[in-house]
C-alpha cells in the first residue's frame, strides 16, 4: 500500500495537496490498478516507476538520521524542554496546527527573523565537499549559501519555473535524481508560495524519495488563514510566522525541525 500510494502521488500530484485519510487509501489503490492511459497500458506500476526515476523504497524514512553540526541550533535542541508560558504554548500550537503537524514529530523554535532561522539551518546542516544545496529561495535573504560555500559544498540555484509541475521531465526532477555517493544528497529549499500562488508539496515527497532533505519556507503565507497539509509530506525544516494576540511582538518567526531526520544529541567537544 505504501508503494501504491507513492506511485499515485508521483503520477497524480494533485493528491499531494491534502491529507489522505485511511478510508481513501483504497481509492488510491483502485486508481493505480485501473489506470489505462495510452502510455501506460499493459505496464505494471513497477515499470511505470522508472518514468519518474525513483525507487518505491526511497522515502524520507529510509534516509540515515544525520547528526547536526555543533551549532546554536544543536545546543538549543539538545537542551529542549517543554514550554511553560501561555504565549509560548499558544505560538507553538498555532504553528503546528497551521502546518498540520504534531509536537511528537517536530521541535518548534522561536526566532527574531527568517534570516536568523536560515542562519541556524546553514550553520547546523552538515554540508561538505560532495553534497549539495539546491535552493529556490530569493538571493536577498538566503544566507544558507554563505555556509554552503564556506563548507566547500556546492550550491545549485534553481529558478522558480522549475517548480512548475506541468513541465514534463522537469529540470528539478533531474537534479533530484542525479547520482551522488552520499546519503543524503543534501538540502533542498523552496518557498511554499511563489508570485501569490501555492507551490506544490509534491516536491517534498519527490526530494525525500531521492535522498534529499527539505526546507520549506512558509513565511510568505498567513498560516492563520492559509493552512498547510504537511502531515503527509513532513519536510525536515519548516519556517513560518504566526500572529499571537496580546503578545509582544505579535508576529513570531518559527522554525520547525523534524525529530526523525536529525540526531540532536549534544556532541562531545
Amino acid at each position: 500500500m505504501q508503494y501504491v500510494q507513492q506511485y499515485v502521488f508521483a503520477k497524480y500530484p494533485e493528491y499531494c495537496n491534502g491529507l489522505v485519510e485511511e478510508s481513501e487509501k483504497f481509492e488510491l489503490y483502485r486508481i493505480c490498478i485501473n489506470d489505462d492511459t495510452p502510455d501506460d497500458k499493459g505496464k505494471s506500476p513497477k515499470n511505470n516507476n522508472a518514468s519518474f526515476g525513483t525507487n518505491h523504497n526511497t522515502c524520507s524514512s529510509d534516509m540515515t538520521k544525520i547528526q547536526l553540526e555543533p551549532s546554536k541550533l544543536l545546543d538549543i535542541l539538545a537542551k529542549k524542554t517543554e514550554f511553560h508560558f501561555d504565549p509560548e504554548i499558544q505560538a507553538r500550537n498555532r504553528a503546528l496546527q497551521s502546518c498540520g503537524l504534531t509536537e511528537e514529530d517536530y521541535f518548534v523554535l522561536f526566532l527574531p527573523s527568517i534570516k536568523e532561522a536560515l542562519m541556524m539551518v546553514g550553520e547546523s546542516y552538515p554540508f561538505y565537499r560532495g553534497n549539495y544545496y539546491m535552493t529556490v529561495l530569493g538571493d536577498e535573504y538566503d544566507v544558507i549559501k554563505e555556509f554552503v560555500l564556506y563548507k566547500d559544498s556546492k550550491v545549485i540555484a534553481a529558478p522558480e519555473t522549475w517548480l512548475d509541475l506541468r513541465i514534463k521531465g522537469s529540470q528539478l526532477s533531474q537534479y533530484f535524481r542525479r547520482k551522488c555517493k552520499h546519503n543524503p544528497k543534501g538540502l533542498f529549499a523552496y518557498p511554499a508560495c511563489t508570485n501569490g500562488a501555492r507551490s506544490s508539496m509534491h516536491w517534498i515527497s519527490e526530494a525525500h524519495r531521492n535522498y534529499w532533505h527539505v526546507l520549506l519556507d512558509a513565511s510568505g503565507l498567513d498560516v492563520g488563514k492559509d493552512r498547510l497539509a504537511l502531515a503527509l509530506h513532513r519536510p525536515d525544516f519548516v519556517m513560518c510566522t504566526v500572529e499571537i494576540a496580546r503578545a509582544q511582538p505579535s508576529k513570531i518567526t518559527c522554525l520547525l525541525v523534524r525529530k526523525k531526520s536529525f540526531d540532536t544529541a549534544a556532541t562531545s567537544s
